[in-house]
C-alpha cells in the first residue's frame, strides 16, 4: 500500500518508457508531487526531451545535472587506481554510475524538502540494492519507493497500454518489443536481456554500438601515449585533458580499433547469473596503461597486496557498497599506492587488443643494472645461493621428517 504520509518525491528519471510511466504512477498512487532529476553521465543521449516531457506532465522541479566530469574524477578514477575487475573481467561500468546518480538524488531531495526518493530499477536485479543502500548511506531516514516492487505493471504490453491510458508519449520505436535493454554511461554500454539471454548463442552485431567489428578494425596499428599523475591518466599524446575529456578520448581511439568488447555471465549479488554484452573501450586501454605504469613504479609488495585486495574492493563496488567504510579503507590503501605512479606508457592499438610497448617514470624502479645479462658491478650472483637455501629450509625439513 501507498504511503500516504509522502508528500514529495525526487524520481531518478531518463525520460524514456518505464520512468515516464514511473512518473504518473508515484502522481496517482501516492498522490504527491514528483520532482525529476535526469544524470547527465555521458550517455550520448540528448536531455531536452526527457526535460520537456516532464513538464508535460505536470512536473514543476526538474533538474538536468551535467555529471561527466565528477563521474570520470571522483568515482572511475579511483575504481581505476585499484585495477577493479568484478570476477576477473568486468569494469564495473554500471556498477560504478549508481554511487553519483544516488548521491545527488540524496542532494536533491535535502535541497527541495523531499521525504523519499524512487528509481526505476526492478525487483531482479542488483541496480535496486545499489541504488537503496547509497540512499540509507548518505540518508538513513530517508522513505525509499521502488515501484518494480509494488505494483502489477510486470510486462511492456501492460506499460505500453498504462502510458496510452495516461495519455504518456511514447517513441514509435517503443512501441515493438525492445530486442534487448541497454545502460550506458561515459566509462560504457551494456546489454542485457532478450536475445541475449541463450549464453550459448553468439551476440548479433546490432547489439555492438561503441566499437567496430575488431575483424573490420584498421589493418594498421595506432600507437598512443598515455600521461600519469599520482595514478590517474592526465594526458595523451601530450594533450592535457581533463578527467571526461581523456576518457572520451580513449573511447573514441579503442572504439575505432575494436577495443573493449566483453560477452559475460556473471553472478548478481540477488543470487541469479545473467548474461551481459559489455563495451568499455576507453576503460580497457586506460586499465592496460595504468597497469603498466604501475609494473614500473610499485613495488613488488605494494603490487601483490594491491591485486590481493582488489577484488574484494570490486565486489563491493558491484554490490553496492561504494559508501561503505571498508571500500573507503582499501580506497585509502589504494590511493596511498599511488604517490609515486607518475609516467608515461606507450600502447599498441590494434584489432581489439591493447598493448603495452613502452613505459617510463622518473620514480622508475626498473634497474638495467641488475636485469642485464651483460657483466655488471652491482650484483654478486653468488648471494642467491644462501637464498635459495634459507627459503629451501621448511621443505627439505619436511621432507626429512614425512618421507
Amino acid at each position: 500500500m501507498a504511503d500516504k504520509t509522502i508528500k514529495k518525491v525526487v524520481l531518478a528519471y531518463s525520460g524514456g518508457l518505464d520512468t515516464s510511466v514511473i512518473l504518473r504512477w508515484l502522481q496517482d498512487a501516492y498522490n504527491c508531487e514528483v520532482v525529476t532529476f535526469t544524470a547527465d553521465l555521458g550517455q550520448g543521449e540528448e536531455l531536452e526531451p526527457a526535460r520537456k516531457k516532464a513538464e508535460m506532465m505536470g512536473v514543476k522541479e526538474i533538474f538536468i545535472d551535467d555529471l561527466r566530469e565528477e563521474f570520470v574524477r571522483d568515482f572511475v578514477f579511483p575504481m581505476f587506481r585499484a585495477n577493479a575487475l568484478y570476477e576477473g573481467l568486468y569494469l564495473l561500468g554500471t556498477s560504478i554510475a549508481r554511487p553519483l546518480i544516488s548521491k545527488r538524488q540524496i542532494e536533491i531531495a535535502e535541497q527541495v524538502g523531499a521525504d523519499a526518493v524512487a528509481h526505476g530499477a526492478t525487483g531482479k536485479g542488483n541496480d535496486q540494492v545499489r541504488f537503496e543502500l547509497a540512499y540509507y548511506a548518505l540518508k538513513p531516514d530517508i522513505k525509499v519507493i521502488a515501484p518494480w516492487r509494488e505494483w502489477d505493471l510486470n510486462s511492456r504490453t501492460k506499460l505500453i497500454d498504462y502510458a496510452e491510458k495516461n495519455q504518456i508519449p511514447i517513441a514509435k520505436d517503443k512501441r515493438g518489443e525492445a530486442p534487448f535493454s541497454v545502460d550506458a554511461n561515459l566509462l560504457h554500454i551494456s546489454a542485457e536481456g532478450k536475445v541475449l539471454e541463450d549464453p550459448w548463442e553468439e551476440a548479433p552485431d546490432y547489439v555492438y554500438s561503441r566499437t567496430v567489428d575488431p575483424e573490420k578494425a584498421p589493418d594498421k596499428p595506432t600507437y598512443i601515449e598515455v600521461e600519469f599523475e599520482k595514478g590517474d591518466a592526465v594526458a595523451i599524446d601530450g594533450v592535457k585533458l581533463s578527467p571526461a575529456e581523456l576518457l572520451t578520448k580513449l573511447n573514441e581511439l579503442g572504439g575505432k580499433n575494436g577495443i573493449g568488447r566483453l560477452d559475460l555471465v556473471e553472478n548478481r549479488y540477488v543470487g541469479m547469473k545473467s548474461r551481459g554484452i559489455y563495451e568499455t573501450p576507453g576503460g580497457t586501454i586506460l586499465l592496460a596503461a595504468h597497469r603498466g605504469i604501475e609494473s614500473i613504479t610499485l613495488d613488488r609488495g605494494q603490487a601483490h597486496l594491491k591485486d590481493e585486495l582488489m577484488p574484494r574492493y570490486a565486489e563491493l563496488i558491484y554490490n553496492g557498497y561504494w559508501f561503505s567504510p571498508e571500500r573507503e579503507m582499501i580506497q585509502a590503501a589504494i590511493d596511498a599506492s599511488q604517490k609515486y605512479v607518475s609516467g608515461t606508457v606507450r600502447l599498441k592499438l590494434y584489432k581489439g587488443s591493447v598493448d603495452v610497448v613502452g613505459r617510463k617514470s622518473p620514480f622508475s624502479l626498473y634497474s638495467a643494472a641488475h636485469v642485464t645479462f651483460e657483466e655488471d658491478t652491482v650484483y654478486d650472483q653468488r648471494d642467491a645461493q644462501g637464498f635459495i637455501k634459507l627459503n629451501a629450509l621448511r621443505l627439505r625439513l619436511a621432507k626429512n621428517a614425512r618421507g
